[in-house]
């Protein structure tokens, strides 16, 4: 190879290398782009008539309803975890008294809300981007606006609004369950008083630990329902782009949901 031949190489290899980088970055914004006005249509779709209420009480029933046995499961668990965990540590620093108000913290501010939003992540955000996915692939979205229906305002709507108002109830319930999971552990496994419990749980808690848990349970059902729609509204044609868009929409969900939650604590903590 010669002395001339060398610099052309690197020169075009440098080339390359910049039209790649600067490809994924149009390709990247455009999508942001793309999602961003669905996100806007979308918002301003849940504030216009007309409203479709059969359409969100079935929303209402598979989200909240149907969610419940798994979120419960998730929150008990949590529950009774946590506070075998928090005696574990604290015995080293005999501070067994905190674990009550551990318990209650951990469940309301941080693990309900997140855990709960994980779960409906898996199972409604799957099956949200899987059912418009296929509806997409075998044209009934087309066939909705040929009969002049919005599709925003029949398929995605409902969701969104379900979503958003429904997994803040089920985090609350979570929180009951996740509390009382910790109790049952704190009272037939490490021996603590039911009334020292009690009265411990009640004196750490404050309304405004229960009530960010809520705000941020609200922004993730958005969160999960939004991506959901999105991935599926806008899936690729065949088995194969269901099948990624359902993948996307979890996983997406899943993301932004732990990058919200830190922004959230931020605003109510800091």
């Amino acid at each position: 190879m010669s002395d001339k031949t060398a610099p052309a190489l690197n020169g075009s290899l440098l080339l390359d290398m910049c039209q790649g980088v600067g490809h994924s970055i149009l390709k990247s914004l455009q999508s942001i782009g793309v999602m961003s006005i669905f996100v806007g249509k979308s918002i301003v779709h849940v504030f216009t008539p007309p409203w479709y209420p059969k359409l969100l009480l079935r929303q209402i029933i598979d989200i909240g309803y149907y969610s419940l046995p798994v979120v419960g499961m998730t929150a008990i668990f949590t529950g009774m975890v946590l506070a075998l965990q928090s005696y574990t540590g604290f015995t080293r620093f005999n501070a067994e008294s905190a674990i009550a108000g551990v318990v209650a913290l951990s469940v309301t501010r941080e693990l309900a809300p997140v855990l709960a939003g994980l779960m409906v992540a898996g199972r409604i955000g799957a099956s949200i981007a899987a059912e418009i996915g296929t509806m997409r692939v075998t044209e009934q979205i087309d066939a909705l606006t040929t009969l002049s229906v919005n599709p925003y305002k029949y398929l995605i709507v409902p969701r969104i609004v379900a979503g958003t108002l429904m997994l803040p109830a089920l985090v609350l319930i979570a929180d009951i369950i996740g509390i009382y999971g910790g109790y049952i552990v704190s009272i037939y496994t490490l021996g603590f008083s039911e009334g020292s419990y009690l009265t411990q749980t009640w004196d750490i808690l404050e309304f405004n630990d229960v009530f960010s848990g809520l705000v941020k349970a609200a922004a993730f059902g958005f969160v999960v329902t939004i991506m959901g729609c999105y991935h599926g509204f806008n899936s690729d044609r065949g088995a194969q782009g269901v099948g990624a868009a359902t993948t996307y929409a979890v996983v997406s969900a899943s993301i932004l949901i732990l990058i919200s939650n830190f922004l959230l604590t931020k605003v109510f903590f800091q």
